[in-house]
């Protein structure tokens, strides 16, 4: 169900995020693949980016939507890495570790070295909510999608130790069952 964050009275134990980061590059950053092909890599060409204060204006809703036992699993690219852990801090969570870890088989040119990894940060706020399942995994290797699309394995594994807890995804591009969303890009049920 697509629920309007701003204007809702519903709290959540589970709060996934996939935050549109912005990106500050200095120069243009050509990339290239398998044909040899040139594009220039902006987010920007593919969906609208909030900057770090836009992201942390969105505190108090998050709090309000946020129940007393709550996790954050909140996606972080690695060149935002601080400000994904600067940002769950401000929205009242205390960072605790790395949550998945997805291999996108596929690299991307990065300033220091091949990007091929995308980080899945959890935080608590309160006490941590009982699992259902102990034997979940954090890697995962899948090959990349639509851009910024993530692996539905992902909430299909966080549903296998939270499925009895209110969840919502935020920045939601569709609506899956048994998940609240929040998002400009929510499409249609299903996967």
């Amino acid at each position: 169900m697509i629920v309007d964050i701003y204007n809702t009275d519903k709290t959540y134990n589970i709060i996934y995020a996939d935050p549109p980061w912005q990106y500050k590059q200095k120069q243009i950053n050509f990339q290239h693949y398998n044909e040899g092909k040139k594009y220039i890599n902006s987010v920007e060409e593919h969906y609208k980016t909030m900057s770090i204060e836009e992201l942390k204006a969105m505190k108090n809703t998050i709090m309000n939507i946020s129940q007393a036992d709550c996790l954050l699993f909140m996606w972080a690219t690695c060149p935002n890495l601080d400000l994904a852990i600067e940002l769950g801090k401000n929205w009242g969570f205390e960072y605790k570790t790395v949550a998945f870890v997805w291999d996108k088989q596929r690299t991307n040119y990065g300033f220091y070295t091949l990007s091929q990894c995308e980080l899945c940060l959890v935080f608590k706020k309160g006490k941590i909510p009982h699992k259902q399942a102990n034997n979940i995994k954090q890697f995962l290797s899948e090959h990349v999608g639509k851009h910024s699309a993530k692996p539905t394995e992902i909430r299909k594994r966080i549903d296998a130790m939270y499925s009895n807890l209110s969840r919502i995804e935020l920045f939601a591009r569709q609506q899956i069952e048994g998940w609240d969303c929040w998002g400009n890009e929510v499409e249609s049920e299903g996967e």
